[in-house]
């Protein structure tokens, strides 16, 4: 199985109480995802919070606006959801994946590969005639999983500054357009992207915005265009290291499976005033 499952698949194991759903639905300004949650979800689904359950809070110490969870904060997050050993977890929102890949790639990262992506997210689920529910299940606390974090899979700003200025790898940005050309910058400290970054938003692994993913062959010569196959590392990066995530699971998905996240993202580039910036398209 890859990354990825279908309407059809989640409703056929709807019953079988090892397939866990958590609906990761977030909004960057206007809306929660809570609300949204509680208006209606996939039926048996948890909510987890991109800020609270899925990242560390921001500090002294911790890169960008979304450090990755402790060992010991995502262990328990996954024991408040029913996750055990034998457990598929699988994600959905309402933007094509955008926040759900990085709930599969924290358990990539934390060494239980167990995680799944709903192509087409909500939208696809109510396409398909499927109702939503607004009963909030209760938490089922079972015994907590080992985990052990990969920090291989993981570079921070020394390492990619080291790339920029060697010239290595390749890095690709999965902000939109408009803020790696650094036409706007809604939140962070400098508009623009790291020099040498290729475009690569992660609504372009898409067939349509907030819809499924494009097919697997489409994928790979997109992201062979872009490099992938022929430089090394391969280091995804966005504003905050969430949908950087959209980006290694269409690689991943695409035969590309050993690219790596820039943990902090723009928001911790962009916040520190020794490294230099570009604007423009490349």
């Amino acid at each position: 199985m890859g990354p990825l499952v279908t309407v059809d698949w989640l409703g056929a194991q709807m019953g079988d109480l090892r397939t866990v759903v958590a609906d990761v639905r977030w909004y960057l300004q206007g809306k929660l995802g809570i609300d949204e949650y509680r208006a209606g979800h996939l039926p048996g689904a948890h909510f987890l919070d991109v800020d609270r359950d899925l990242s560390s809070a921001p500090g002294p110490g911790r890169p960008g606006r979304h450090p990755l969870p402790s060992v010991e904060h995502f262990r328990d997050v996954l024991a408040r959801i029913g996750v055990r050993k034998d457990s598929i977890v699988v994600a959905y929102d309402d933007a094509g994946g955008a926040q759900a890949a990085r709930l599969w790639w924290l358990l990539r990262y934390f060494g239980h590969d167990v995680g799944r992506v709903l192509d087409g997210g909500i939208q696809a689920w109510v396409n398909s005639g499927r109702l939503l529910e607004t009963v909030v299940p209760a938490s089922v606390q079972v015994p907590a999983l080992e985990l052990v974090a990969e920090p291989a899979r993981v570079v921070d700003k020394v390492r990619v500054r080291a790339m920029v200025e060697r010239g290595e790898g390749l890095l690709l940005d999965a902000r939109a357009p408009e803020r790696f050309e650094g036409k706007v910058e809604p939140i962070d400290a400098r508009p623009g992207h790291i020099p040498g970054a290729k475009s690569a938003p992660f609504v372009s692994n898409l067939a349509r915005p907030a819809g499924p993913f494009r097919t697997r062959e489409e994928i790979h010569h997109y992201y062979a265009s872009l490099g992938a196959g022929a430089k090394a590392p391969i280091v995804a990066y966005c504003g905050s290291g969430v949908t950087a995530c959209h980006d290694l699971l269409a690689l991943a998905a695409a035969g590309f499976d050993d690219a790596l996240l820039y943990e902090g993202s723009w928001s911790d580039w962009s916040g520190d005033p020794t490294l230099p910036v570009a604007l423009g398209k490349v």
